[in-house]
């Protein structure tokens, strides 16, 4: 099998993936049709047919399963870019471009062999996203009609501490089997979940709180009293078996036969779920739980397709409440302030004497780069106290002299060069980030996008990381989703909030932004945000007039229909 891959131009580290995903049947099943390795990650079409002119000799382009091939392949392409459906007049033009000339057929070829789905509105999805979003939808209802009212006991403390939107929102919670919490940053979400918790526990209900990552779990169990763990960690990832076909959720130990023993469940940063880890938490509560999702729907959509929270919110079929009151004034007041503005759509002009927020303009994407380097290494730990390793950058970009790649060689260089004459991709001290989730990784596992520290470089290679979620082993191919952190994309840090944050807008980042990117940006910061701004008039027309690009999603009408 490794010979036949090789042979036809396959990188190692590709081949490797597709023996891992497709396992002891790989041979076989490649030689029967060797366009099933555009269903593994990273294959493109151009290598499948390689291999298909050295497996099948004499094969044509216009075999018919390489058209159907082709059609699962370009909707997942068009899932990459957030979207869970797609039309088939979409996939037409991807479809001939890559040498299909019948689209129609191709798509009823993927329908017929069970890949693909005809949505009753002629549109089609592949099987995994239309059986997610149907499987949340459906989990959603059987929540609300399941579970029992919890008794409010009027004179808690912690309840009488809120607002009457606030204990709407605490009511809807105890009331109902689902229901939903959003708003800005400084409306006081934490302390209606805070009292959420109060209230549970006094009524010596079971409760579970969760957020995508490390860094938010951690935040949610300090501003709540009670233990926070990652979605992952609380549903019990495990590793899938190397070509098994399983369940979308098979990865985890909790599951509609297994479900998660808590009467209550709170899920904070919901903008993050995309609809299979939200289908893998909602299909493993029993049908008593009382669920409650905590996010702010103005932020980025999940990296994942879909958008679960959104699509929840406009759905009108659950209770959700909306904070709007600004009440962090002392702590954050100038920040939130800027980003409640943003949300809105408006820029406001920073006047902050208490350099809680700072604006430092560039007009070159170098001297963006020498802006953020400046910063983090002397003005911000000079002047307010707050050390580097504290300090977070976030940039919209990967490549140029101000994109993540550049700033990480710069950053490491001041803050963490490493041991004179030793050459390492990592050292002790390094701060980085993962890019792809790893469940099976000793003893704690992490999750896609946390960020941690380099405590230990073992001789092999393999790196021992302090995050968040606790200290994980780094080895093997899991190495290569690991890359330096000190600056990292604004998806990237997503989810987790940091004692300083320089947001970086170099020119090169201008076109791809808008509101929803430097409202997320911006509201990673806790105590400091210092914005280097090099990309002129295009920061204030994206936060008025560009949003993100609207995502096809069939979870809107699915929820809608279960009314």
């Amino acid at each position: 099998m490794v010979a036949l891959l090789v042979g036809a131009g396959v990188e190692s580290r590709l081949t490797g993936r597709i023996v891992d995903s497709l396992g002891p049947a790989a041979p076989r099943l490649v030689r029967e049709d060797p366009w099933c390795l555009l269903g593994v990650f990273g294959v493109r079409p151009d290598q499948a047919d390689r291999v298909a002119r050295v497996a099948i000799p004499g094969v044509q382009r216009d075999d018919p399963r390489r058209s159907r091939a082709m059609a699962g392949y370009v909707l997942a392409q068009h899932a990459a870019d957030g979207h869970t459906k797609a039309s088939l007049d979409q996939l037409v033009l991807p479809l001939s471009e890559a040498g299909v000339t019948d689209a129609e057929a191709a798509v009823q070829a993927a329908v017929a062999a069970g890949n693909v789905v005809e949505l009753p509105d002629g549109d089609v999805a592949l099987k995994r996203y239309w059986e997610a979003e149907r499987g949340v939808a459906e989990d959603i209802s059987r929540l609300m009609a399941a579970a029992k009212p919890i008794d409010l006991n009027k004179k808690n403390a912690a309840l009488l501490e809120l607002d009457e939107t606030q204990r709407d929102a605490v009511r809807n919670a105890l009331a109902g089997g689902f229901s939903v919490l959003t708003g800005g940053p400084g409306t006081g979400k934490s302390r209606t979940v805070a009292a959420i918790v109060s209230l549970a526990q006094e009524a010596e209900l079971s409760v579970a709180l969760a957020a995508p990552t490390g860094r938010a779990a951690k935040r949610l169990e300090e501003l709540c009293g009670a233990q926070a763990s990652t979605l992952h960690r609380l549903l019990g990832a495990q590793p899938r078996q190397r070509g098994e076909e399983v369940a979308f959720n098979a990865g985890f130990a909790h599951s509609s036969s297994a479900p998660l023993e808590a009467d209550v469940i709170v899920v904070d940063e919901t903008s993050m779920l995309d609809v299979e880890l939200a289908y893998a938490f909602l299909d493993a509560c029993a049908d008593a739980t009382h669920v409650v999702f905590v996010g702010d729907s103005a932020q980025l959509p999940s990296i994942g397709p879909g958008r679960v929270l959104a699509d929840i919110i406009d759905a009108e079929v659950c209770p959700v409440t909306e904070l709007t009151t600004l009440y962090r004034q002392s702590a954050g007041g100038t920040i939130a302030r800027l980003a409640t503005a943003v949300r809105g759509g408006e820029l406001l002009a920073v006047d902050d004497p208490e350099r809680e927020v700072v604006v430092v303009s560039a007009s070159t994407s170098e001297e963006s780069a020498r802006r953020v380097v400046q910063l983090v290494t002397d003005s911000i730990p000079r002047a307010l106290g707050i050390p580097a390793e504290q300090v977070q950058v976030v940039t919209p970009v990967h490549r140029g002299p101000a994109g993540t790649q550049a700033l990480n060689a710069l950053l490491k260089t001041q803050l963490n060069p490493g041991a004179p004459g030793l050459k390492r991709r990592f050292d002790p001290g390094d701060r980085v980030v993962a890019t792809a989730n790893h469940p099976e990784a000793e003893p704690n596992g992490y999750a896609n996008g946390e960020v941690g520290v380099v405590a230990e470089v073992a001789r092999d290679g393999a790196v021992t990381v302090e995050f968040a979620s606790g200290p994980a082993i780094v080895k093997g191919k899991a190495l290569a989703d690991l890359l330096h952190g000190w600056a990292i994309t604004v998806h990237r840090a997503q989810g987790s909030e940091f004692p300083g944050v320089v947001v970086v807008l170099p020119r090169e980042a201008g076109g791809m932004l808008s509101r929803p990117l430097v409202y997320t940006a911006l509201t990673r910061a806790q105590r400091h945000l210092s914005i280097v701004h090099g990309v002129g008039g295009s920061l204030a027309h994206a936060v008025r007039r560009v949003g993100t690009i609207p995502r096809q999603t069939m979870l809107l009408s699915l929820l809608q229909g279960q009314k």
